[in-house]
């Protein structure tokens, strides 16, 4: 017995440090290049939106695994088994971006009484990280709360990454378009490659989801703008 509560703490452990340890990573990849306080509260502010994930599957009763974080890519938690339907994918999709942004406003109302730069440039990432979740392509978060409603939607999202490509050229970019691209083919063939009736949701749940993707879409967008113009008069002043 004493043998079989080692070997549960230290699994527990092991992930714990699976968690710990690749944050730590990040914090110190991205210090090098932007300093160790905002390395840190962008690193906070993913974990934040994966936990968002992460409590979402659980609650789905979704068998999922800790957070993990790669400097430059981002994070994820693994999903050791997938969701039975569409609609229980769109939810566990949509708590990180909706966990992400709650976390951001709190940085950017922080920033905003103390008058800290940093934590507004902070809030800025996280509404830039969160937006640019939104994209409607797979396996982007966008792509997956928006298969639920119509996975035509997919479609929309390839000139969005062509644009984004073409202002800001990114090995993240094309590695999120060559992981689309089978996706947005088999929506465009009108196929599925999911078990029958994996779709199948009632309208009112696909309109409650629409509203969702399309406001919270709209928020962060303002966000993002706002905060941006908000930093470059920052900068203009000093």
């Amino acid at each position: 017995m004493k043998l079989l509560l080692l070997l549960l703490s230290g699994l527990k452990f092991g992930k714990l440090l699976t968690t710990g340890g690749t944050m730590l990573l990040s914090v110190a990849v991205y210090a090098f290049v932007w300093g160790w306080r905002y390395a840190v509260g962008f690193v906070v502010l993913l974990f934040c939106h994966e936990m968002g994930h992460y409590i979402a599957a659980r609650q789905r009763g979704l068998h999922v695994g800790v957070p993990t974080f790669i400097p430059f890519v981002g994070a994820w938690i693994d999903l050791k088994e997938q969701p039975m339907n569409a609609e229980t994918e769109a939810y566990v999709a949509m708590a990180g971006p909706l966990a992400g942004t709650l976390a951001s406003v709190a940085c950017y109302f922080l920033a905003r009484s103390e008058g800290s730069d940093l934590l507004l440039a902070i809030s800025y990432s996280g509404f830039f990280l969160n937006l640019f979740n939104l994209i409607p392509v797979p396996p982007l978060d966008g792509g997956r709360m928006t298969g639920v409603v119509s996975r035509r939607f997919w479609l929309l999202g390839a000139p969005v990454l062509v644009g984004l490509f073409l202002w800001r050229p990114s090995p993240m970019l094309i590695l999120v378009a060559i992981l689309a691209a089978p996706h947005m083919l088999r929506a465009f063939r009108g196929e599925g490659g999911e078990a029958p009736g994996y779709y199948d949701t009632p309208a009112g749940k696909r309109f409650e989801y629409a509203l969702l993707y399309l406001g919270l879409l709209a928020y962060l967008a303002v966000m993002s703008y706002e905060v941006h113009e908000m930093l470059g008069a920052a900068r203009g002043g000093m």
